[in-house]
Order: C-alpha cells, then sequence, then structure tokens
C-alpha cells in the first residue's frame, strides 16, 4: 500500500510571478497604489539602537529584504512556514543584527501588550528564546501579510498575530496588530 506524500506549501511569488528565493533580496511593498512607501529602518526611540521598522511615507522602495526559512537548505520561500527576515546592505552604527524580531517578547507572558519589531535577531536557531525571530507569510487579498505565529517551539506558549503598523510620533512603526499589511514582494 502507498503512503500519499504531504504536499509542500504553495511558494511565495514576487510582482512578476516568480518564485522568492533565499539568495535574493526583495522590497516588501503595500498592495495598491497611494498606500505609501516600503520598509526601512529608522531610530523611533530617541536612542541610537536598536533600529525599528517603519513604512516609508513618500513612495519610495525602502531597504530591501532576505528570507531565511527554517530550514535553510530549501531555497524557496513558501506560504505559512517559519522564517527569518533580514535587512540587506543596510548600514548602521548599530551593533545590532537587521534581522527582524520582537521587541519585549517574553514567552512566559504572551499578552504583555504592544509588540513592535525591531532589529537585533538572529538567523537560525530555532527554541524558546528566539521565538520572537519568526515570521511567516500568508496569501492574503490580492496579495499577502506578514504574521508572527512560531511554529519552531512545539511546547512554548506563542502570540499569533499579523503585521501592521502602529502610528507613533507620527511614524508607522511595524508591530503586531489585528489589522494587516497588505504587501507583495519586488525583486531587488
Amino acid at each position: 500500500m502507498f503512503c500519499k506524500a504531504e504536499e509542500a506549501p504553495d511558494p511565495v511569488r514576487d510582482t512578476f510571478g516568480r518564485l522568492l528565493r533565499t539568495k535574493h533580496a526583495y522590497y516588501i511593498l503595500p498592495v495598491g497604489p497611494w498606500s505609501g512607501g516600503g520598509l526601512e529602518l529608522i531610530n523611533t526611540n530617541y536612542t541610537n539602537c536598536p533600529l525599528d521598522i517603519v513604512q516609508s511615507s513618500a513612495d519610495t522602495p525602502g531597504s530591501p529584504v532576505a528570507f531565511f526559512p527554517l530550514n535553510l537548505k530549501k531555497g524557496v520561500i513558501r506560504v505559512l512556514t517559519d522564517l527569518n527576515i533580514m535587512f540587506q546592505n543596510t548600514y548602521t552604527v548599530c551593533p545590532e543584527s537587521p534581522v527582524w524580531k520582537l521587541d519585549h517578547y517574553y514567552t512566559n507572558d504572551t499578552l504583555n501588550g504592544d509588540y513592535f519589531i525591531t532589529t537585533g535577531g538572529i538567523v537560525g536557531n530555532p527554541a524558546p528564546e528566539t521565538l520572537g525571530n519568526w515570521f511567516k507569510i500568508q496569501q492574503f487579498g490580492g496579495g499577502y501579510k506578514l504574521l508572527h505565529c512560531p511554529g519552531v517551539c512545539t511546547f512554548c506558549n506563542v502570540v499569533c498575530q499579523d503585521v501592521g503598523f502602529d502610528v507613533q510620533n507620527g511614524q508607522r512603526r511595524l508591530a503586531l496588530t489585528n489589522y494587516p499589511f497588505m504587501v507583495v514582494f519586488k525583486r531587488a
């Protein structure tokens, strides 16, 4: 008797319909015109580091990112799989890495409140102490949305929520929200 192999999740595609791959950099852009620009790193809390992720107010592509799936041997990025996101070619004076992570994420307190997305995460190393570094891409509307719902720790309490914006001091900061940021991916 033959067993049917489990199908791989659908691949994520860029604005030209090509598969998103780990060896390339991409701009994360809003769906639709007049929705603002791409994502970039800035200082929002009046200290130098770490840098926070915001949406550019102009219609600029922002800074490109690279995606790193849990299994680094996989070259294609697939929907609803755990991955790390890292800004590429971004020079800063900060010692923190340009890898995305949730700021003040505590695995023992999943109702902690606002979770902003900042830098200073690490690529790989799935463990309870790195849960804030893992994100997923999900098909949504005419594009995709980002979410944080890590599956890298089966016994951990995790926060599962969409990635959207929280406006602070006039900046649209990337954060976990109930209103997803609808995006597309354009190869840099």
